[in-house]
């Protein structure tokens, strides 16, 4: 994916457009992460993403692993979500998860967790989630072990992941 360039002209810093792209958000910018190894889920994939599952959406509990900028969970909660968990590892990605969501204004509807998304959902109990959404980073198979998990344990009515395209 080509992102443009930072804005400060920083030689070799990337940083992509994040976008809320509809709901009560829709317009407004988040701020991207700032580690280039962390890529947030383009406008596109989201947007395509919340099309599928909007239906479910309306007053839904929903689950943004591996969050990053928290674009995915925030996304839902503007299009009307009930409230949206985090789970983030990343100090630094959490902190700006926190960020983002006070830009928007979510108040308490926007929960923050630093764990590790697998064992996050190693505790979770079948449909404690209507809505998941997976970003994990390409190539680890943490996608895979995620997926396995749901099929032992669906702990989220609808789950999509994110993935390198084949």
């Amino acid at each position: 994916m080509e992102w443009p360039l930072d804005p400060s002209g920083a030689p070799g810093r990337f940083s992509p457009s994040v976008r809320i792209v509809a709901g009560r958000w829709r317009g407004r910018r988040i701020e991207p992460p700032s580690d280039e190894r962390t890529r947030p889920t383009g406008d596109r994939v989201r947007e395509a993403w919340m099309s599928i599952v909007n239906p479910s959406l309306a007053g839904a509990r929903v689950l943004d692993l591996f969050s990053g900028s928290g674009a995915l969970g925030l996304e839902a909660l503007s299009r009307g979500a009930e409230v949206a968990d985090f789970v983030e590892l990343s100090p630094k990605n959490l902190e700006l998860i926190r960020k983002n969501a006070d830009t928007l204004g979510t108040g308490g509807a926007a929960v923050i967790h630093r764990a590790d998304a697998l064992a996050f959902v190693e505790k979770l109990t079948p449909h404690a989630y209507d809505v998941a959404f997976a970003d994990p980073p390409y190539d680890l198979g943490l996608g895979v072990k995620l997926a396995e998990r749901w099929l032992d344990v669906p702990f989220a009515d609808i789950l999509g992941i994110e993935h390198r395209s084949s």
